[in-house]
């Protein structure tokens, strides 16, 4: 059983250290062991709903930077032709039939200390990073990025080539969010701790980031990050990228616009009946 007060008490400690001295290792290295465990397991993870407000945990992404400093580089190999090095304190995560996590042969890896739920399915060849919440029933397609700390809800569908940033530092930034039964479409990029909430469908093609204006054409309203508010797309909105023209200098002159995010509606039946074509392809 992990004491996760303890836990928590231990990281802040060797996180503030300015070195990490020789005859602590193995003390830090026992502790980093049940951090990841912690993460594994879905113990802890680096931000958490409480109602309707997400709330980053900080002392979670201070533990996973810890681990960069406790590591050093090995031969992680899985063969003579496959070679791979990285730090040692991040292997890939082992799975095994009990986890109910289908992965398909092909390329994917899966970083030690993210979480993955039940019935999940990864396509491959895509890539968790470490700190990632992935819940159940979700689907991660081809080529698709699950970015470090990322939350990603239950029965997602991450289309292929979606990439899903990753939000490790500054500390307290919020990770990307993205709440359950949202539909992510093929080749778009969710970046710098942007919130989507439930059942939105995100077009394919979008990209949506910190400095990414959302303009909503049903409620009549603009969406962007403030200085203490990262971006959110509202629950059930349609999203499709979009473009904007450029009013001024030679941007106007040459007739040049730049690309926007357009709430074009919100999910109703018909939406909902062609999105329900995504759980059976779960079952393929």
């Amino acid at each position: 059983m992990i004491d996760l007060i303890a836990l928590e008490k231990n990281i802040e400690r060797f996180s503030s250290s300015q070195s990490l001295e020789d005859e602590n290792k193995d003390e830090m290295l026992k502790i980093f062991s049940d951090f990841k465990t912690a993460l594994n397991t879905g113990l802890i993870r680096a931000a958490k709903p409480i109602d309707d407000t997400w709330i980053v945990h900080h002392w979670v992404k201070k533990g996973i930077l810890l681990g960069f400093r406790l590591g050093h580089i090995v031969d992680q190999s899985i063969d003579e032709s496959f070679r791979f090095f990285d730090k040692s304190t991040y292997p890939l995560r082992k799975m095994g039939e009990g986890d109910g996590v289908r992965i398909v042969p092909g390329g994917s890896s899966i970083r030690d200390g993210s979480y993955l739920g039940k019935q999940i399915t990864c396509m491959p060849p895509m890539y968790i990073n470490v700190g990632a919440y992935v819940d159940d029933g979700t689907m991660i397609d081809s080529h698709a990025l699950v970015g470090s700390c990322a939350q990603i809800g239950k029965r997602v569908h991450l289309s292929a080539g979606a990439q899903i940033g990753g939000v490790l530092e500054p500390i307290g930034a919020m990770p990307v969010i993205i709440e359950d039964d949202v539909l992510v479409g093929g080749n778009t990029g969710i970046y710098e701790g942007t919130i989507v909430r439930k059942a939105a469908i995100i077009g394919a093609g979008v990209i949506l980031t910190g400095s990414t204006p959302v303009y909503d054409l049903v409620k009549e309203t603009l969406y962007r990050r403030t200085y203490d508010q990262p971006l959110e797309i509202p629950s059930g909105a349609v999203v499709i990228p979009g473009s904007r023209p450029i009013t001024s200098g030679m941007g106007q002159e040459w007739g040049l616009s730049v690309a926007t995010p357009i709430i074009i509606k919100y999910r109703d039946d018909k939406t909902d009946t062609a999105s329900a074509l995504e759980n059976l392809l779960r079952s393929v």
